[in-house]
């Protein structure tokens, strides 16, 4: 086992499901050490006979033998849990939150509990392909960090950054980042749908092509290359490319994804009821 000791999650949404199978599908944990706490007993009993955990409808409970404590709530359920659990939480342990907005002096503050760290995984990580950045308190020891990369790598990849302000650029670009990949690929098929394409047909085409750009992009891995350079690979002079990409550029595709990845940042910061992590100067 490569980490010790009991792992508490409270909240059982989909990304603590996605969390826990891919805990025990790296081995990081066994089941039986695994607990899982919510307000809904079904959604519980649902995650125990899947995959063999224990489930609570009682936070204290099941924070109390817990060296591991990954909050997992969702940002505006905040202000209940952290009176509940106040003093509960063993000193020794680790809080690892999930929460969108959430910085690490109002995690520490609101839990009395200065070991934490804070992470922004996204929804691939239900199928060990996600990415997640994170950072860490001072007063989180070594062995703490490389028990939250372990539990965290269990996901997919993962950066890790000392300065926090870059969780909520985080969210708001690879956190929120499938549901803008989805929302691009739900066109594309609507487009082949309207060219006259059965829908099955343009769902197969759109889903290879976006699987093979992005797996064509990986391959210079060792020798990065920029991806403007790939995109002019495919645009010949005067070609049914440049025609599209013209198209694009006129309707002002760039500026929209940048407006909402902005938004989503400025959201992020307000779940958060305002960043304490300072980010630089927008020169």
């Amino acid at each position: 086992m490569l980490v010790n000791g009991k792992i508490a999650f409270i909240g059982p949404g989909v990304m603590a499901e996605a969390m826990i199978a891919g805990i025990i599908r790296h081995e990081v944990s066994l089941p039986e050490q695994i607990i899982v706490s919510g307000t809904r007993p079904n959604r519980g009993e649902d995650l125990q006979q899947r995959y063999g955990i224990a489930s609570t409808t009682d936070n204290i409970a099941a924070v109390r033998e817990a060296d591991v404590v990954v909050l997992s709530v969702k940002p505006q359920h905040l202000k209940a849990v952290f009176p509940e659990l106040q003093g509960q939480i063993k000193p020794t342990a680790l809080v690892l939150s999930i929460v969108a907005g959430a910085t690490l002096k109002k995690i520490a503050q609101g839990l009395r509990h200065q070991n934490v760290v804070r992470s922004m995984p996204n929804t691939p990580a239900q199928i060990g392909e996600g990415i997640t950045v994170w950072t860490a308190a001072e007063a989180v020891s070594v062995e703490q960090r490389d028990a939250a990369q372990k539990i965290l790598s269990a996901l997919g990849e993962e950066i890790y950054l000392e300065e926090e302000y870059y969780l909520d650029m985080a969210t708001a670009l690879s956190g929120t980042g499938p549901a803008y990949v989805f929302l691009f690929m739900e066109a594309m098929v609507d487009a082949g749908v309207h060219l006259g394409f059965p829908r099955r047909i343009a769902e197969r085409l759109v889903a290879q092509t976006v699987r093979g750009s992005v797996d064509y992009y990986q391959k210079y891995d060792n020798d990065p290359v920029h991806l403007a350079r790939l995109r002019n690979q495919v645009t010949s002079p005067g070609g049914t490319s440049a025609a599209a990409l013209y198209y694009l550029e006129k309707a002002g595709f760039r500026t929209a994804l940048s407006r909402a990845i902005w938004a989503a940042y400025e959201r992020s910061l307000a779940l958060g009821e305002g960043s304490d992590a300072q980010a630089p100067n927008d020169t």
